[in-house]
């Protein structure tokens, strides 16, 4: 243990020389979340143990005591109901809140924090508590050291990594929770970590232990003979914890020859004959070692349960749990698990799942007596035998290093690093060699994955019919990409492949019919240099294309010819339906994300019942329905705008598979590079004339409607229309070019990212939308008063007529950005309302008719910044472009570098800055400050894009010199924030001038 450790452990501890308990009675409180049952199983593992070795154990929980009592017949077991914590609130089965569980977990933990900590440090006072235990309640560490009594944690999970991506998602106003957690579970001596875990760099030190769960008491043939089931049935395990009694379990949804047990099922549930539903009581364990294979979702309960009893564990996944990512891993490392989606899950087409779980089998080998092991650890450390348990601290710092590192990667991924968990952190032998060594999978890999290829394999692979190559090296590497899919791939193999990028080309090696054309199409991201988020108050912007783009290959098909994976051909003999149009679509790179890598659709789901296309609304909750594979609705929904808006209808099958350099959450437009790519691939393949600029309108639809984000236009005008090394001007009011601004040699754009994720769906993006909007509505309305008292006092012939005509344009105005700055000041900035409640401004001024945002009538909005923003950011854009065509100057560099300051100060002052980015273009400002006159090669920076992190644009001189500044930056940056900013440079073309290629692949003889 390290010095610092040692001064911060409470003085009765006798694991480093305090007093010490021998082999006598110890006293244990063990604290358990108040996020579900897993938690409370696991505990009750340890727990028995240490009331079998003779000690008091007092269970802190907000759990049903018969969890404990149940298993744990004890006098020495003592229960005390106190909820300290409150996990994640989930608005049905497979939905998290996150916004709700940081309320909740505020209002638990943090509110009467003082008022908590001092009652729980009286009560473990009042019990004699020799260790404290936590499961994984933060304020329990806290109460500990206050109370003098040393404590250890025992999870796979902490909630500082669960609640920081909440955070992300739900605004960064409640991101002082995360770090009084991690300040919480410092307090702890180390972390007991449990198989299956997730990076948790704020304890100091950890043993790893097996797996901490219950095993089966009965035999397979004892639990089928009491619930009458007869050996040769099939049996399902449906164990879904808080299911939804209107989910619907019907005899259908089981093949021929299957029964299901129902672990839960609320009593209104109403279930099909084939359906039986267990008791309460029931022993999960025996159960599951009774049936074939289990259905639910993962959790650590579930998966730990399912390895132990080595079932197929067929897992549905939930959104926002970032547990769930480590879990997977260890289920496909044990070839474990089988994915099904909500969509087939919620409609009851379960047949082709149930196969797949029969045919793997899974291999975990490991110890299931972590239980044991675990009590053991907390029995030393209470006593003081610290030989015994002593983490090994020459790996200390680097655990942790690799934790800070994953958890990083699990928020934030960059282009060009590996998509999945890194091979490298899963669970390996410890000091303690508890754990079992991981196995290799028996499935044959991928040769492109880790080996070398038969052949060198070039574009040559593919004969062009039409388009060009245009020299992009990202396409050609695409092309040799497609070249590399595996022809015998499917869904069902996929499911045995031991990595997630072999899951996603098993899966793409199934979707083309070589013998076909395939059409590709290529859209990159692009860097917004100035004018962001005033688009949507129909400012000027000039945005830059960038290197990196998202490629779709695309093929047509007949229905009867179209290679369909089997879970679609199941579905439709279920329903005694011939051959239909599928589209089928598999996307590189998913799990950096947590979602699907396939998506798959019948286009009829896409007509009413009157064969008319669907609503957008409809649409959208389609896509809704399961979060894993809500980023279809960015590919599949360009087919429904395209029959909505041109009247285009689909009679052939679609086979779509997606691979994007363009990083998510940046800042770089990655949404509209993957609608532009894919809307361009549909219309070469169904021979539709639409232009770059109508294209990027339609997909902006896509992402407005379907999706149901917030944006403007300049993001998919940007990617459609841009041309390389060149500045694309548009006026966002009826989405026009203006024009292609060269960008002067002397002049160089770098996009530096901050690592902190970027979203136009989150809460401040819409927020200080909304502000725009409710603004702009008082200004009309204030126009019109003036307009109104001009009129009354008969004083319009002392007014001027210019005057007057603005007054009439700004009582109609559609667009902010029209009014100037000067008319702001002189007429309407006192009458902007700091800030206004969403029922008062209702109340006065009706409706602020923006129809992608809504006013919460409790909510209380910031109006007079953000109505101000787009005006003067507008007058900026319109500075900045005049000045790229000044004489090539210092004083004209100062000049454009002086304007991005001034807009990402305007950023900030909306609250649309992050720490991360103002940190970035602060090393500019510093480096442009150090240099000596008529040296400084960055001139000027400046936050992109919808704000709250992403990317910074920089703007400087090109050449050697700048470049070594960029790198500094990245350096500096580094040291002071552990992330290695990525650094975008350079441009490229637009998906218009790219247009397509057609490409036919060649035989392998030729």
């Amino acid at each position: 243990m390290t010095e610092s450790m040692a001064q911060d452990v409470p003085h009765n501890c006798g694991l480093y020389g305090g007093e010490s308990y021998g082999d006598g009675e110890l006293v244990f409180a063990y604290y358990v979340t108040g996020h579900g049952f897993g938690h409370a199983t696991r505990v009750v593992e340890v727990a028995r143990h240490l009331c079998a070795a003779g000690h008091e154990v007092y269970i802190v929980t907000g759990a049903p005591e018969f969890v404990f009592k149940r298993d744990i017949p004890s006098s020495r077991l003592h229960i005390r109901k106190v909820l300290l914590d409150s996990g994640a609130v989930q608005s049905d089965a497979l939905t998290v809140d996150c916004q709700a569980s940081l309320e909740q977990y505020y209002r638990t933990a943090v509110e009467n924090r003082e008022v908590l900590l001092a009652l729980e440090v009286d009560w473990l006072k009042s019990i004699r508590a020799n260790l404290v235990v936590s499961d994984i309640v933060p304020i329990a560490c806290r109460a500990a050291a206050r109370a003098g009594v040393p404590s250890i944690c025992v999870s796979n999970f902490s909630w500082d990594f669960i609640y920081s991506e909440y955070v992300t998602v739900a605004g960064k106003h409640h991101q002082s929770i995360v770090w009084q957690i991690a300040e919480d579970y410092s307090n702890a001596l180390f972390l007991i970590r449990l198989p299956g875990y997730s990076p948790m760099p704020a304890f100091r030190d950890v043993i790893d232990v097996p797996l901490v769960v219950r095993t089966a008491r009965r035999s397979r043939q004892q639990v089928r003979k009491d619930l009458g089931v007869d050996e040769v049935v099939k049996v399902l395990l449906l164990n879904f914890g808080g299911q939804d009694a209107r989910w619907s379990l019907k005899n259908e949804n089981l093949p021929p020859g299957w029964l299901c047990w129902v672990c839960g099922a609320p009593a209104e549930q109403e279930l099909g004959n084939k359906f039986m539903r267990m008791d309460r009581d029931s022993y999960v364990p025996d159960l599951l070692a009774a049936s074939d294979c289990m259905l639910g979702k993962i959790g650590y309960g579930t998966f730990s349960e399912a390895l132990s009893c080595k079932k197929a564990f067929i897992f549905v996944r939930r959104d926002h749990f970032n547990e769930e990512p480590f879990l997977r891993k260890m289920l496909e490392l044990n070839r474990g698990g089988v994915e099904m989606n909500r969509r087939d899950f919620l409609s009851g087409r379960w047949g082709p799942y149930l196969e797949r779980a029969l045919v793997i089998k899974p291999t975990y080998a490991g110890s299931l007596d972590g239980g044991k092991v675990a009590a053991t650890l907390l029995k030393n450390a209470a006593r003081g035998e610290a030989y015994t348990i002593k983490p090994d601290l020459q790996q200390s710092g680097a655990r942790r290093l690799r934790d800070a590192i994953i958890f990083g990667f699990q928020l934030q991924a960059h282009p060009g690093r590996v998509d999945d968990i890194p091979d490298w952190y899963v669970p390996s032998r410890t000091r303690l060699d508890l754990l079992p060594e991981v196995k290799t999978n028996d499935i044959e890999v991928l040769k492109q994955q880790n080996g070398p290829l038969t052949r060198e394999i070039q574009v040559d692979d593919f004969d062009i019919l039409e388009g060009d190559l245009h020299g992009l090296a990202d396409t050609a590497l695409f092309l040799r990409t497609l070249a590399r899919l595996d022809e015998e791939g499917d869904v069902r193999a996929s499911d045995l492949a031991e990595k997630p990028q072999e899951r996603e080309r098993l899966a793409a090696g199934g979707l083309f019919r070589w013998e076909d054309d395939v059409v590709v199409a290529r859209a990159p991201g692009r860097l917004d240099v100035m004018g962001g988020i005033a688009d949507y108050s129909g400012s000027l912007v000039l945005q830059m294309p960038i290197k990196e783009a998202c490629h779709v290959a695309l093929q047509r098909s007949p229905p009867g010819k179209q290679r369909l994976w089997k879970h679609i051909m199941a579905r439709h003999a279920a329903k005694g339906l011939g051959a239909r149009p599928v589209v089928c679509i598999v996307s590189f790179g998913s799990d950096k994300v947590n979602r699907a890598p396939t998506f798959d659709m019948d286009i009829s789901d896409f007509f009413d019942s009157s064969d008319e296309p669907i609503t957008y609304e409809a649409a959208h909750k389609y896509f809704e329905h399961d979060a894993s594979q809500k980023w279809a609705a960015y590919v599949a929904g360009t087919i429904l705008v395209l029959m909505r808006e041109i009247g285009v209808r689909f009679n052939d099958s679609m086979s779509i598979l997606i691979s994007s350099a363009v990083p998510e959450g940046k800042g770089v437009s990655s949404s509209a590079a993957l609608e532009v790519a894919t809307m361009s691939a549909i219309a070469a393949a169904y021979g539709l004339n639409i232009s770059p600029r109508e294209l990027a309108v339609l997909c902006q639809k896509v992402e407005n409607h379907i999706v149901g984000t917030p944006c403007g236009v300049m993001d998919q005008m940007a990617s459609a229309c841009g041309e390389a090394n060149k500045l694309l001007a548009m006026v966002c009011q009826q989405a026009e070019v203006q024009e292609h601004v060269n960008i002067p040699s002397h002049v160089q754009f770098w996009g530096i990212d901050s690592g902190i994720r970027h979203s136009v769906g989150g809460a401040d993006y819409g927020s200080v939308r909304l502000g725009a909007f409710m603004g702009r509505r008082i200004i009309q309305a204030k126009a019109s008063n003036i307009l109104d008292r001009l009129q009354v006092s008969g004083t319009n012939g002392d007014a001027d007529d210019a005057d007057l005509h603005s007054l009439m344009q700004d009582a109609e105005e559609k667009y902010l950005c029209n009014i100037p700055p000067h008319r702001l000041e002189a007429h309407y900035t006192s009458s902007l309302p700091e800030t206004m409640r969403g029922e008062e401004f209702t109340k006065v001024y009706g409706n602020h008719n923006d129809p992608f945002t809504k006013i919460i009538p409790s909510k209380s909005y910031t109006i007079q910044v953000p109505a101000a923003h787009p005006i003067y950011e507008n007058f900026r854009v319109k500075s900045f472009a005049v000045l790229l065509t000044a004489a090539a100057t210092d004083a004209q560099l100062e000049a454009l570098g002086e304007l991005m300051f001034q807009s990402h100060h305007s950023y900030s002052k909306c609250g649309l800055d992050s720490h991360g980015t103002n940190r970035l273009v602060a090393l500019v400002r510093r480096m442009k400050q150090k240099a000596k006159p008529d040296t400084a090669t960055l001139f000027g920076a400046k936050i992109t894009g919808g704000g709250c992190g992403g990317t910074v644009c920089v703007i400087g001189r090109p050449g050697i010199e700048s470049s070594s500044n960029i790198y500094e930056i990245q350096n500096s940056y580094k040291a002071s924030t552990g992330h290695r900013p990525y650094v975008f440079e350079g441009s490229s073309m637009g998906a218009g001038k790219f247009k397509f290629l057609r490409v036919h692949r060649r035989s392998a003889s030729t």
